[in-house]
């Protein structure tokens, strides 16, 4: 059983990528006013970026529900993002226990975890930067050929 097996046993509701959706426009309230530029285009995800960096100083402070509901609404915000340019549908991935975006079906597969890469931007810093790791979306999703499954973490 690969990886994507996982992800689909929990088959895509349109309630879970509306979650996912009202989710991003929270980030983009609760964000936007100190944030400019929340626009959900790729040019962004700069801005989700600078927003980790700032929260990275802080974080640790919260406790693990807020940590947990930056976590959510920002990764939301990032799945739309990619989403809209790309498509996909949602999945819960339970081993995760978190949402995963699979883009390219039927002929391929390429999917994103954004709740951990948020986790790893907040973590490790600079080096887990949000637009590089689009970018890596963006390179996986023209090389993908038929029947490639990718999961880009």
């Amino acid at each position: 059983m690969g990886i994507l097996d996982l992800f689909k046993k929990n088959a895509p509701k349109d309630e879970f990528g509306q979650k996912i959706a009202s989710d991003a426009k929270i980030c983009v309230r609760d964000f936007g006013l100190r944030f400019a530029g929340l626009d959900y285009s790729v040019d962004s995800l700069a801005v989700v970026d600078k927003m980790l960096d700032d929260l990275s100083d802080f974080y640790p402070e919260f406790e693990e529900p807020r940590q947990q509901y930056l976590v959510s609404i920002i990764g939301a915000y990032i799945f739309e993002v990619t989403r809209r340019q790309y498509g996909g549908k949602y999945y819960w991935y339970e081993q995760g226990k978190q949402p995963v975006l699979v883009m390219g079906e039927p002929d391929f597969a390429i999917s994103i975890l954004a709740f951990d890469k948020v986790r790893g931007r907040i973590k490790n810093g600079k080096e887990d930067n949000i637009p590089y790791y689009f970018a890596g979306v963006v390179e996986k999703m023209k090389e993908a050929k038929a029947g490639d499954r990718i999961t880009i973490v």
